[in-house]
Formats: structure tokens, C-alpha cells, sequence
């Protein structure tokens, strides 16, 4: 194999996929898009997997947080309207320096 084969065999990544149940019980699959850890909370960026109304040019993404019901992790949505900005902020900043204006 050749260095440049093995290197771009390298940068693929695994997409990291969540079954989440909403409150009526539906489950829903969301793919991780982004991830932080910010002032010992860990957050997560995740989009569904199936939107019928996402489009190419817009991801709409939302933010859950991870924490502990008794010793079960599970992910939260962040109820805090000053913690969810600063981390939209971070995740906004994250996708907008990733974006290929090349191609």
C-alpha cells in the first residue's frame, strides 16, 4: 500500500450513531457530528440520521449534554439558556472553520 493510500485510509472516520428516545417514546437515531468537554461537562453536537426536511444546505443540529441518572450516562438536553449558547457558539465556530469553500 502506498504512503498516500494508508494516510487517507488514516483520516476516515467511524460515524458514531445514538438511538435516543423522545418523550413519546419514539426512538430516533442521531448521527454525533461534533463533541466538547467545557468546565467538566462532556456535549454533543448530533443531527437525525433520516430528517426528511434536512437539506444540503442547512444542518440544523442539536446539543445534548452527557450525565449520570444514578450510575446509567445518558444525554440531556441543556435546559441552561447561557450554557447553551456558549456551547452553540463553540459547535457554530467548530462547523464554520470545517466548511470546504474549495470544492
Amino acid at each position: 500500500m502506498s504512503e498516500e493510500n494508508k494516510n487517507i485510509n488514516e483520516e476516515v472516520e467511524e460515524t458514531e450513531i445514538f438511538t435516543l428516545t423522545d418523550e413519546d417514546g419514539n426512538e430516533i437515531e442521531f448521527e454525533v457530528i461534533g463533541e466538547c468537554e467545557k468546565d467538566g461537562q462532556r456535549y454533543f453536537a448530533m443531527i437525525p440520521v433520516d430528517d426528511p426536511d434536512a437539506s444540503d444546505d442547512v444542518c440544523e443540529y442539536v446539543i445534548l449534554k452527557l450525565a449520570m441518572d444514578g450510575e446509567e450516562e445518558v444525554l440531556i438536553t441543556v435546559d441552561d439558556d447561557d450554557e447553551l449558547d456558549d456551547i452553540a457558539d463553540y459547535f457554530d465556530d467548530l462547523f464554520s472553520s470545517e466548511v470546504d469553500y474549495d470544492n
